[in-house]
C-alpha cells in the first residue's frame, strides 16, 4: 500500500499549504504524503469518504492553559482535542521558571502537541492573579536562562498587564518580558485587561511581531475612543503588532471587535484562552470561538487560517505545523458545517447570530484518530451558574445511561466461538475459547 490513510473528496482549507478546494489528503508514516484531486483509492490501506466535509490542518490554539494539576487555570487538553480539532495547544504563561519542568512533564503525557509561552513571573499562574506584584519574581536573567534551556518547548514570553496582576509596578513587568524575548529572539504575548495600564501605554512598547491577546477586550481601558477605535490601536496594528482574540472568561466583546473590523483592524490569530473557568462557557472550545468570528462577517477561509497557519507563523512553529504541506505532521481536523441560525454570546452577554457553525467530526494526530475522553469535573473554585451545574449533571446522567445500556441487542451479536460437533462427552469441560 502507498498510503496508510486517504481522506477522499473533502473541501480542504489549507492556506499555509496552498490547497483550498476539493482535494484528497493522503497520509503515510504519520505525515502528509500527498494532497491532490482523485488520488488512487486502491493505493490506501484505509479510505475515509470526506465528501461534504471541511478538512483542515489540525487547529493551532495559540492561547490556552493546559497545566491542570499545578495551576488555578489549567485543563487537560486531550479530552477537548478529540471533539474540537485542536492538535497544537500553546500554553500561554501557566508556567514560569520555577514550574516549567512540571509543565514539560504534563506536556509529555498529552497526545496532542504542547508548546509554551514562559511567564515572566517565575511562579506562573498558580493563583488567579498577582504573579507580578513582587518584581523579584520577574527575574530577567532566570527567565532568559529558562528559555535558552527549553527552546524545544518555549516559543515566546507571556506577561499579564492588568491592575490585578502588576500592582503598582506600571509597565516594568512588560519591559522585563521584552528584555527576555529580545535576548531569545521570540515574541512577547501581552494580556490586556482591567487598568492600569491603558491599552495605549501597553501598545506603545510593543514591537512588530509581538502579540496583544484579548485584542477585543471590553475590559481594557483605551481601546475605544467614543464609538471608534482609538488611534493608538490602529497605529500599532499598522506597525505590525499582531492582534489575537484570546476569548477567555472576560477578554472578548462583540462591539469592540466590530469597531476594529470597521477600522480595518483584523485579528491575525483566533485563540480561545481555554481554561478551567471558561471550558463550560462562554468559550467551550476553539471552533465555537471561530464561529463567533464567522458571525461578525469574517470569511471562512480567513477564520481557518487564523486558527492554523497564522499562529504557527506568529510563533515560528517548525515542521509545517498548521498546514497540510507534504511532509508536515498528519494532524488533520474534519468538520461539518452545520446550518443555523446559532445564537452566540461574548464574555459580556452580548449576542450575535451565526448562519453556520463548525462541528468537529474527527481529529487526527500523526494520522491516527484521537480516542474519546471525557473532561474532568470542574475544580471546586470554578464559578458556575445554576444552569451550568444542571447541564453538567444532565450530561453525566446521559453518559451513564448510554454506557450502562448494552451497546446492541441480541440481534446485533454474533457467535464469537461457534460450537462444533464433538465426540467429547458433555460432562468433560472444554477450555477452548476465551482465556
Amino acid at each position: 500500500m502507498t498510503y496508510d490513510l486517504l481522506l477522499a473528496g473533502g473541501e480542504v482549507i489549507d492556506v499555509g499549504g496552498g490547497h483550498v478546494g476539493r482535494y484528497d489528503v493522503a497520509v503515510r508514516g504519520g505525515r502528509i504524503a500527498a494532497v491532490a484531486p482523485d488520488l488512487p483509492r486502491d493505493a490506501a490501506r484505509e479510505v475515509v469518504d470526506a465528501g461534504g466535509r471541511l478538512v483542515t490542518p489540525g487547529l493551532v490554539d495559540m492561547h490556552t492553559h493546559v497545566h491542570p494539576e499545578a495551576t488555578y487555570w489549567g485543563i487537560d487538553p486531550d479530552p477537548v482535542a478529540w471533539y474540537s480539532g485542536v492538535t497544537t495547544w500553546v500554553d500561554a504563561g501557566s508556567a514560569g521558571a520555577y514550574t516549567i519542568d512540571s509543565l514539560r512533564a504534563a506536556a509529555r503525557e498529552a497526545r496532542v502537541r504542547v508548546k509554551a509561552l514562559l511567564n515572566i513571573s517565575a511562579v506562573g499562574l498558580t493563583a488567579p492573579h498577582g504573579e507580578c506584584r513582587d518584581l523579584d519574581l520577574c527575574d530577567v536573567d532566570l527567565a532568559t536562562a529558562t528559555v535558552a534551556a527549553n527552546r524545544d518547548l518555549i516559543a515566546g514570553v507571556k506577561v499579564r498587564m492588568d491592575g490585578k496582576t502588576i500592582g503598582t509596578h506600571g509597565l516594568e513587568p512588560l519591559r522585563r518580558a521584552q528584555e527576555v524575548a529580545d535576548a531569545a529572539g521570540v515574541p512577547v504575548m501581552v494580556h490586556i485587561g482591567v487598568p492600569p495600564p491603558t491599552v495605549g501605554e501597553v501598545l506603545g512598547l510593543l514591537q512588530p511581531g509581538d502579540i496583544v491577546t484579548h485584542c477585543a477586550s471590553g475590559l481594557a481601558a483605551g481601546m475605544l475612543d467614543g464609538g471608534d477605535l482609538a488611534p493608538a490601536v490602529v497605529r500599532a496594528h499598522a506597525d505590525g503588532v499582531r492582534f489575537d482574540i484570546g476569548h477567555g472568561s472576560g477578554g472578548f466583546a462583540f462591539d469592540v471587535l466590530e469597531a476594529q473590523l470597521k477600522a480595518g483592524v483584523l485579528p491575525y490569530t483566533i485563540s480561545s484562552d481555554l481554561h478551567a473557568r471558561c471550558l463550560f462557557g462562554p468559550v467551550f472550545d476553539l471552533p465555537t470561538t471561530m464561529t463567533k468570528l464567522l458571525a461578525v462577517g469574517l470569511p471562512l477561509e480567513y477564520v481557518v487560517a487564523a486558527a492554523t497557519v497564522h499562529p504557527a507563523r506568529a510563533l515560528s512553529l517548525p515542521g509545517g505545523v498548521g498546514t497540510l504541506a507534504v511532509g508536515a505532521p498528519a494532524d488533520i481536523a474534519v468538520f461539518r458545517l452545520a446550518e443555523g441560525p446559532f445564537e452566540l454570546a461574548d464574555a459580556h452577554q452580548q449576542h450575535r447570530t451565526a448562519e453556520r457553525r463548525l462541528v468537529n467530526e474527527v481529529t487526527y494526530v500523526a494520522g491516527r484518530p484521537l480516542p474519546p475522553r471525557l473532561p474532568a469535573a470542574p475544580k471546586p473554585w470554578i464559578p458556575l451558574t445554576g444552569a451550568q451545574r444542571d447541564e453538567l449533571a444532565r450530561r453525566d446522567r446521559e453518559i451513564r445511561d448510554l454506557l450502562t445500556t448494552p451497546l446492541v441487542g441480541p440481534d446485533g451479536l454474533a457467535e464469537q466461538f461457534p460450537r462444533v460437533s464433538s465426540s467429547v462427552p458433555s460432562s468433560v469441560p472444554s477450555f477452548e475459547g476465551d482465556c
